[in-house]
């Protein structure tokens, strides 16, 4: 019975229940669509060309491991710069050809395997914690060892990885080509629509399309975070890209807000202010830079006015110079800067105890399915270690749903992969529906991992079916060690684990608040050495905040949604740590030290922040007022309140 039936009779299916089956129809990515299709059989077609037709040997082992390469390098390109989408391809390819050499020492039985697939799991958990670049080519690793421990072919190891890259080359110059015909980065782009709708808004102020045009910037704003929230939900772990679009968002709402103020107001805008709003808009979409002035502030006594040039300022620090700010985190001399980015690696990782618990979660569960490789009676037993790898996915995704869905998408895809093979002659009509199933798979992507997994499997299936002898029991045996796998990974990797049942992602926004707010104690009254104390405390709980964060945004409904409610607070507070340490940076460079009373009321504001993330209160539309090197401290911290007051209505859904 579907949710809708159980509504109707006056009942309804837990959240978690209706996420697993619900699937809304994404919109089709043609153009990826079209990639897919071309870019992973083309490499099998070619072999099949060479080899005269579908028959076992050289020629068609090489085909395959070409095909997997393809495979994996089209599959690694997500939404976002060209420069993302070649970093995820070349992790992806590095990892995965290392793994199918690594792979070639987990074959057999014995505790040496047991041992390599072991180390080899908790370093995959720790490295899918730096980035999510690194977080894929960790999967890969995990993927192309498991089969390379298993998958017997004619090939030499360096024959294997090199048609590997091979077919991720080819992969890899498809994607570069669709990057030139395509429209830019679509995040990219709907942020810097919100500018143009501003500048719309304030091009129609006092005219008759005012109204209109508000609606639209309404709108405008909306999509965008839309947009970047499901980007980043979607994404393997942390992007400094969707970071920093979600920065520009939040500093825009002075400006949304100053821009609305000048609707209502009827008074016509500064032609400066319009031009530089169209700037902001070129220059967050990549079609020009910002020049380096910013407007001057604005000498009129009239509120509207100075409240857009205001607005238009406070985005011009954040689009001007987006490096400078993600770069202000070091307090220490040029020299140290190498020590503090080991230490912020070693924060996110081997410090971090979320990253720690998740390491011995993935080993345990790879270290259990290669024993049951080695001692279950079981036809192609390296798909146990496969099935894990895919499932307990290293990117703190969510153990249960991803553990369902795919149980549930691999059954009905073996079903219509075994529907496929029994259909199908042995030549190269398996090309026919090689492509055809590939060119599904960006679109089932982008609905859910359990619709992703009835694509995905044909493909290795077919592919597997090539390169194996064929056997009347390889789609039973598919079935039965996806099942073992995925039995593995609830057991070992989410009942024995009970942290992994509950959310806290409430108590890490709250040590983060009160990890800032003694940041800001002792940058201004503290010791050098209380400072960067303090600092790394504040940055190590912000990285935990992250990683709960990630983790959240893959579990079901209601907890992905309230935790993507709280997405943009968490990029705020970041911008506020960084602002804090700029402040101290410029008190170095010789800039007057704030007044203790300041730093005393800004304390008190972003405790107020903690308490409202516990208890939210109600509306509290008072701004800090801070001078000096304070001042963009203040702007970040009220900031940040509003946001957590926008925040709290949706993470109580």
């Amino acid at each position: 019975m579907t949710g809708r039936g159980l509504r109707e009779r006056g009942l309804r299916a837990p959240a978690w229940l209706e996420e697993l089956v619900r699937t809304t129809p994404p919109p089709v990515p043609w153009r990826d669509v079209v990639r897919f299709a071309v870019a992973v059989p083309a490499p099998l077609a070619v072999a099949v060309l060479i080899e005269g037709g579908v028959e076992p040997g050289p020629a068609l082992g090489a085909g395959v491991f070409a095909t997997t390469g393809a495979l994996a390098a089209s599959l690694a390109p997500q939404s976002g710069p060209l420069r993302d989408r070649l970093r995820r391809t070349a992790a992806a390819t590095g990892f995965g050809g290392l793994g199918l050499v690594v792979g070639q020492f987990a074959t057999g039985g014995g505790w040496m395997p047991v041992v390599l697939i072991a180390v080899l799991s908790a370093l995959a958990a720790l490295i899918s914690a730096v980035n999510a670049a690194l977080s894929l080519g960790a999967l890969q690793l995990l993927i192309y060892t498991a089969l390379a421990s298993g998958l017997a072919t004619p090939l030499s190891a360096v024959e294997e990885v090199a048609f590997f890259v091979a077919g991720a080359a080819w992969a890899t110059l498809l994607t570069l080509i669709q990057a030139r015909t395509e429209a830019m980065d679509p995040d990219r782009t709907a942020v810097a629509t919100v500018f143009t709708r501003i500048g719309e808004l304030l091009t129609a102020v006092g005219a008759a399309q005012a109204e209109d045009a508000r609606r639209s910037l309404t709108t405008a704003l909306n999509e965008a975070y839309d947009r970047v929230i499901r980007s980043r939900s979607l994404s393997a772990g942390r992007t400094r890209e969707l970071s920093e679009l979600a920065g520009v968002l939040n500093a825009a709402a002075p400006l949304v807000e100053g821009a609305v103020a000048a609707a209502r107001s009827g008074a016509p805008a500064d032609p400066q202010d319009v031009a530089a709003v169209h700037a902001l808009a070129a220059a967050v979409s990549g079609a020009r830079e910002l020049t380096e002035e910013r407007p001057p502030p604005l000498e009129d006594g009239r509120p509207v006015p100075r409240a857009v040039r205001h607005g238009i300022r406070l985005v011009w620090n954040v689009v001007g110079d987006p490096e400078e700010r993600a770069g202000a985190a070091a307090l220490g001399p040029e020299p140290e800067d190498w020590r503090i980015r080991l230490r912020e690696l070693a924060d996110r990782t081997l410090a971090s105890p979320e990253s720690r618990a998740f390491a011995v979660r993935l080993t345990l569960c790879m270290t259990v399915a290669e024993i049951a490789r080695q001692y279950l009676p079981i036809e192609r037993p390296y798909w146990v270690l496969l099935t894990v790898a895919i499932v307990l996915k290293p990117d703190f995704g969510s153990v249960f749903t991803r553990a369902v869905q795919r149980g549930a998408g691999t059954l009905l895809g073996v079903l219509l992969g075994s529907a496929l093979l029994a259909v199908l002659p042995r030549d190269a009509w398996v090309l026919v529906a090689l492509a055809g199933t590939a060119a599904l798979l960006p679109w089932a992507r982008n609905a859910n991992f359990g619709l992703f997994s009835v694509f995905q499997t044909p493909v290795i299936i077919l592919l597997l079916d090539l390169a194996l002898p064929p056997g009347p029991g390889l789609v039973a045996a598919r079935l039965t060690d996806t099942l073992i796998g995925c039995g593995i990974v609830l057991v070992f990797g989410y009942l024995l684990w009970p942290q992994t049942w509950r959310a806290p992602l409430d108590e890490a926004l709250r040590a983060a608040t009160l990890a800032l707010d003694a940041f800001v104690e002792a940058a201004f009254t503290g010791s050098p050495a209380d400072r960067r104390r303090a600092r790394r405390r504040t940055y190590r709980a912000l990285t935990e905040l992250q990683t709960q964060l990630q983790r959240r945004l893959a579990e079901p409904p209601p907890i992905s949604t309230r935790a993507a409610a709280w997405w943009p607070v968490i990029v705020q507070l970041e911008r506020t740590a960084d602002a804090v340490t700029e402040a101290v940076i410029a008190t170095r460079g010789g800039d007057a030290a704030p007044d203790l009373a300041q730093v005393t009321v800004l304390r008190r504001a972003i405790r107020r922040l903690e308490a409202d993330v516990r208890a939210p209160s109600g509306p509290d539309d008072a701004e800090i007022h801070a001078d000096g090197v304070l001042a963009p401290v203040a702007r970040e911290v009220d900031a940040a309140r509003r946001l957590v007051r926008e925040a709290a209505p949706g993470r109580r859904e």
